[in-house]
């Protein structure tokens, strides 16, 4: 079920005592109000201890099923299971979210849900980090890990604002099971480089408490290369470079998640979660330079470590039989990189030699304490949820750079964001008619400092962020809905950040701009969804100051140097068309009763899996310098059962040319992977031989415009990779009916059912 939507890409804790600080703080709160729900649930339980004796009204914790669902569509967000699908498993999480369904990635390696922006979450928790540390985070998570994927299209007030239009949330794996139980997994992986990736799991419960431990070490290595074309228009006449770049990285990491659950009583869980990843990357570079009168060369190496660390405590709570929900987490994530650089360049025409090295420290800080409660009336088809949260994130980085000389050029960049939210959001059920409605207050204060400016920026920003949603239930398998967002989305702070974060020359440069405003957002949807497998919509996003990455030159240089940069644009908006649906080729081939057998057990049936994608981006102000064309984005999965019981999967996508934002695709952009997987041992033991790109025919190529900069740019990654998975499971493989889970989930986006 799952599409193949994949364009292109891209240790130590912090221990500063102001971040413990906060840190004990907020666990200090969670704890007091721990304390309290926790005694008032006491005396409570013995006022309805009699009417929870009888064993038909204890909770329905667990619900066992042997069909299993890849995909289902709801009105608001569609979820897709990982854990079990052979071929979202045996890579990255950053692999997985790439081929879901109408996910797409940009030029500059950002992605996207239907043409809209997105913001990624991992187990409900919005990630602190942006650009390129959050893919490094989401390549150094296996996929395996991920229970399932939410691509949730509208969300409603209960989520952050800062979302831009769309959110994709990775919920890992949080199945605990009477006993310990154990599954270890290996992913070998081979192309010109062949390493392995070990992982182990171990969970558990006993009595009240349940487990989980999960350990691994990823090592991959591969290549990449890219050549721009660029001429330099402000220079009469116009200037031409043409530049080559081969790298080769290494990416090690090690990471381990530790996870508990501790029953308090018949209503209530505390969870504690502590996830740490240690990397250790290397990247070795050689680039030449071509143009008049020049001939330049620069090679070096570039290493990079980084150590990021999330805890986060959680109480919930069923404070009744009716319903009313409870639930407080305290959350703190600590991440810091330190990369070094050291590079040598030649200038052949003056014979002249040079030298480019560098040093960072990059601290970032994020903790926040939030609320949800909700209140359903059951007898008025009725229910409100309302909540807040207050958040703190701070981040430092400290570039040390020398160049041609010992003399130390630092650059300082230091932001601080302050947060407090509360949202109240009411759902009622008409007859046909599902009603949302919901309002996020959100009060940001925000400091920027960096060295390269003589002022500090300053700025309050207090804003209501209105959700409507309404949907029709057609029959019991058909469901219209529309919807309405406005959402805001804080600059990153890779795109303010004036430090450089990759590899540059006498020739490119790359910096921030510390003087991006916010963007904001006004969202429209309109989608039917149909058997819980095909999806149709439409989307119109206006937003202002819209920020994207640009090259540019300036106008006064003396020399062509482009420049790397975000830029933003007054008004820019975003139409999009989108259809998933399944073709049933058991229907097809073996006939109704045969489809009628495995229409409810995907897992064994043969299906090609369509999405289609139509986008059309409209920037006013800006004058393309060549047509706006739209872009359509095609995918498809197919399953097929072979015999043996040996399932193959594959999936292939194309971007025909087209524009995508401000950038031109001027050559389609493609991929096609196979995999096939059989189970032994009763499932126990699970193997699986995959190669992707089996052609080699995933590269970019697109026009970027600039200003007084016209950049041909090209990229190949050595994407063709061929894959053998192992996974062994032992222990106790069927699941405890006494869980220790109590599920306080609630519809969080617009659209949601009231039952």
């Amino acid at each position: 079920m799952i599409v193949l939507w994949i364009i292109i890409n891209q240790s130590d804790c912090l221990s500063r005592n102001k971040s413990i600080i906060m840190k004990s703080k907020l666990l200090v709160l969670v704890f007091l109000a721990t304390g309290m729900l926790f005694a008032q649930e006491n005396q409570s339980e013995k006022q309805v201890k009699d009417s929870i004796k009888r064993k038909e009204i204890l909770l329905d914790e667990v619900k066992i099923t042997s069909k299993k669902k890849f995909i289902k569509v709801d009105s608001d967000k569609t979820t897709i299971a990982v854990k079990d699908n052979a071929m979202l498993n045996s890579g990255s999480s950053l692999e997985a979210v790439k081929k879901l369904p109408g996910v797409i990635t940009s030029p500059t390696g950002s992605i996207t849900l239907n043409g809209k922006g997105v913001a990624i979450y991992i187990d409900n928790a919005p990630s602190s980090l942006s650009g390129n540390d959050l893919q490094n985070y989401l390549n150094s998570l296996p996929a395996n890990a991920i229970e399932k994927v939410e691509l949730i299209y509208n969300p409603g007030a209960a989520y952050d604002a800062n979302a831009s239009g769309s959110i994709i949330n990775i919920v890992t794996t949080s199945k605990r099971m009477k006993g310990i139980n154990a599954s270890f997994n290996i992913n070998y992986n081979f192309n010109k480089y062949q390493k392995p990736s070990p992982q182990i799991l171990l969970n558990g419960k006993e009595k009240n408490l349940s487990w989980q431990t999960m350990v691994g070490y990823n090592y991959i290595d591969g290549e990449n290369r890219t050549k721009t074309d660029q001429t330099f228009t402000a220079f009469d006449p116009n200037k031409k470079l043409n530049q080559e770049n081969f790298s080769q990285t290494t990416d090690r990491n090690f990471y381990a998640r530790f996870g508990t659950n501790y029953r308090l009583s018949q209503r209530s869980n505390l969870l504690f979660n502590y996830n740490v990843t240690l990397s250790n990357d290397r990247n070795t570079f050689d680039a030449k330079t071509l143009g008049d009168n020049i001939n330049y060369f620069n090679e070096g190496i570039t290493k990079n470590k980084s150590g990021n660390h999330e805890l986060s405590l959680q109480y919930k709570t069923k404070l009744d039989t009716i319903g009313r929900t409870f639930d407080v987490v305290a959350y703190t994530n600590l991440f810091e990189r330190n990369p070094i650089t050291n590079s040598n360049a030649r200038d052949f025409i003056s014979n002249t030699t040079f030298f480019n090295n560098g040093n960072g420290a990059f601290d970032l800080q994020n903790q926040y304490l939030k609320y949800d409660f909700v209140v359903p009336f059951e007898k008025y088809k009725f229910s409100i949820s309302t909540g807040g949260k207050f958040n703190v994130l701070k981040v430092e980085n400290t570039g040390n750079y020398f160049v041609n000389s010992p003399i130390v050029n630092t650059i300082n960049f230091d932001y601080s964001e302050t947060n407090l939210a509360f949202y109240a959001e009411a759902r009622k059920k008409i007859k046909k008619f599902n009603l949302t409605a919901g309002l996020r207050f959100e009060d940001f204060n925000v400091e920027r400092i960096s060295s390269t400016v003589a002022d500090k920026i300053k700025f309050r920003n207090t804003n209501i962020f209105p959700n409507l949603s309404a949907m029709y239930e057609v029959n019991d398998n058909i469901n219209m809905t529309a919807s309405y967002s406005k959402k805001i989305r804080q600059p990153d702070y890779n795109q303010m950040d004036p430090n450089n974060g990759s590899v540059f020359d006498q020739y490119n440069t790359s910096q921030g701009n510390f003087f991006l405003n916010p963007t904001f957002f006004d969202n429209y949807e309109f989608k039917v969804t149909a058997f819980q497998f095909v999806n149709l919509g439409t989307n119109y996003t206006r937003s202002k100051d819209n920020s994207l990455f640009v090259f540019g030159a300036d106008a006064n240089a003396t020399e062509p140097i482009s420049n790397q940069t975000a830029q933003q644009f007054e008004e820019f908006n975003t139409f999009s068309a989108y259809a998933s649906f399944p073709i049933p080729l058991d229907y097809i081939f073996k006939g109704k009763e045969e489809f009628n057998k495995r229409m409810n057990d995907l897992d064994n049936m043969n299906y090609v899996f369509l999405n289609i994608n139509y986008i059309k981006s409209d920037i006013k102000g800006y004058v393309f310098p060549y047509s706006n064309k739209a872009i359509w984005n095609y995918a498809a999965q197919a399953q097929i059962i072979l015999p043996w019981k040996i399932k193959n999967s594959m999936t292939y996508f194309i971007l025909p040319s087209g524009n995508w934002e401000i950038y031109k695709i001027t050559k389609p952009i493609q991929q096609f992977d196979i995999s096939f997987n059989r189970d032994f041992m009763d499932k126990k033991l699970k193997i699986g031989l995959h190669c992707f790109d089996v052609f080699n025919s995933n590269e970019i190529n697109a026009l970027i415009a600039g200003q007084n900069l016209e950049t041909n740019f090209g990229q190949k990654r050595d994407t063709r990779t061929f894959r053998l998975s192992l996974t062994y499971n032992f222990g106790n493989l069927k699941i405890d009916k006494e869980n220790t889970d109590i599920q306080v989930e609630k519809k969080q986006a617009g659209g949601g059912l009231v039952k």
